[in-house]
């Protein structure tokens, strides 16, 4: 639902419960089209208010913050593997009617994931990690030296 032209609608959006709202709306993972559609605004008003009003950019980069922080945190965290802890909880029948119920804690290692060690080394250091990778000039001229006289050496043939 998109209301255009209505006077006093955005104001509606900067009171501290709206406010508040949008901040739980972006904390909880939705995006920036996603938070329009929420507030009933096009996307370039959804940006033309974050330029003109400070603290609805705030409450968003305030609800986006923490969570994006705990999004890295996890995908660090499976890149370098890590060792966790699982509760098994067993159920032995003793006797009829009666149950005995065993708790074991085992120690486990979550080995590296290698998707999310590329993802990282892609996004963090892209000039040494991406996929097409450009040879320097002096290369290049090597090898188009290397063409031409491949090329005329065939041609004297």
């Amino acid at each position: 639902m998109i209301l255009i032209g209505r006077k006093g609608f955005s104001e509606e959006w900067l009171t501290d419960d709206a406010l508040l709202r949008v901040q739980g709306w972006a904390r909880d993972g939705l995006n920036d089209e996603q938070l329009c559609q929420k507030m009933g605004i096009a996307t370039r008003t959804f940006y033309e208010w974050q330029n003109k009003f400070p603290q609805l950019r705030q409450a968003i980069k305030k609800g986006k913050d923490p969570v994006d922080v705990e999004v890295e945190n996890a995908l660090l965290k499976r890149a370098l593997g890590y060792d966790y802890e699982e509760t098994i909880t067993e159920i032995e029948e003793v006797d009829e009617g009666r149950q005995r119920k065993h708790v074991r804690r085992v120690k486990k290692h979550m080995p590296p994931d290698v998707g999310a060690i590329v993802f990282w080394l892609k996004n963090r250091k892209p000039h040494k990690w991406r996929d097409k990778i450009e040879a320097a000039p002096e290369v290049a001229n090597e090898l188009l030296q290397s063409l031409v006289e491949l090329e005329r050496r065939a041609v004297n043939d």
